[in-house]
């Protein structure tokens, strides 16, 4: 993976469709780390997860390095299972993410526009099932998420899944077209408690279809509720180690590193604390 980028300053063109060469997991420390851990957790299958899915939900996201992570999940096994999927609890997931030319989908997130939408085709790589997926986050700051399966991942809109992004996707979608790779491995938590479920995500890269980047050392979390509630155990773990919740995307992350002639000033910050986390796993050795 490289880190270094060659930027193209042509936003109007669409990327290629074809999956990145080279786009293959590899297995980490990281990952081994996050496996040895989660062998603590009591599995929960997908059948069992039934209304935990929370297709309609309030999320928090918070975003620290992978040592910190591990940390949070040696004091969790109590009070979660884990998620898991033909014996595996580390799942690779694939994404293409899909906007206009003149990138009106990120924009509605870099403005904070309410009821602001994202499209993207996503496969499951490990239980080989795919979707087409729009999120809407709607002016109340619930997500809901709509998806259709299809038989293979889509890459291409304009011969795939018109019916229902005509039904969810509330725009013109003949202009979407393809604009940004992104693949990371995740695994996920549900609560013995509460209806929340935790999702965790390691090893994220991102790709403009010729130059690829990775976010080491880093780990994005996203509490999944019905309702906000401080009742739940992962967000008592941030509390006591004073991490704060954080507005990230990965989309948008992926959008602000291939595309900087794009306005993202709003996310500058968001950018220098990610930046500072890579550093400083790179200082402890944790980047791995």
């Amino acid at each position: 993976m490289t880190t270094k980028l060659d930027l193209k300053t042509n936003t109007s063109l669409a990327i290629s469709n074809k999956t990145p060469r080279g786009w293959e997991h590899q297995v980490t420390k990281t990952s081994e780390a996050a496996e040895k851990v989660l062998i603590n957790y009591a599995p929960i299958s997908l059948d069992e997860l039934g209304d935990r899915a929370l297709l309609k939900r309030m999320d928090t996201k918070y975003v620290l390095p992978i040592a910190q992570l591990l940390q949070v999940l040696e004091n969790l096994k109590d009070q979660y299972q884990v998620l898991e999927i033909q014996g595996c609890r580390l799942n690779r997931y694939h994404n293409l993410y899909f906007d206009t030319p003149d990138f009106e989908l990120f924009h509605q997130h870099h403005n904070q526009q309410r009821n602001r939408f994202k499209v993207r085709s996503r496969e499951y790589v490990d239980s080989q099932m795919a979707y087409l997926e729009i999120k809407c986050k709607n002016n109340r700051g619930q997500t809901i998420k709509s998806r259709l399966k299809t038989g293979e991942f889509i890459s291409d809109l304009s011969q795939n899944g018109n019916e229902f992004l005509a039904e969810y996707y509330p725009f013109d979608h003949q202009f979407l077209r393809p604009v940004l790779w992104n693949d990371f491995m995740r695994f996920t938590l549900v609560s013995k408690h509460v209806l929340e479920r935790l999702t965790l995500d390691i090893n994220l890269q991102f790709s403009n279809g010729w130059d690829q980047i990775g976010l080491p050392g880093v780990a994005v979390a996203e509490v999944k509720q019905d309702g906000f509630s401080i009742r739940s155990d992962f967000i008592q773990q941030m509390r006591t180690m004073k991490i704060q919740p954080l507005r990230f995307s990965k989309y948008c992350t992926g959008i602000t590193r291939f595309y900087p002639q794009v306005k993202h000033n709003r996310f500058k910050p968001r950018t220098l604390f990610v930046e500072r986390i890579i550093r400083q796993g790179e200082l402890n050795g944790h980047n791995y």
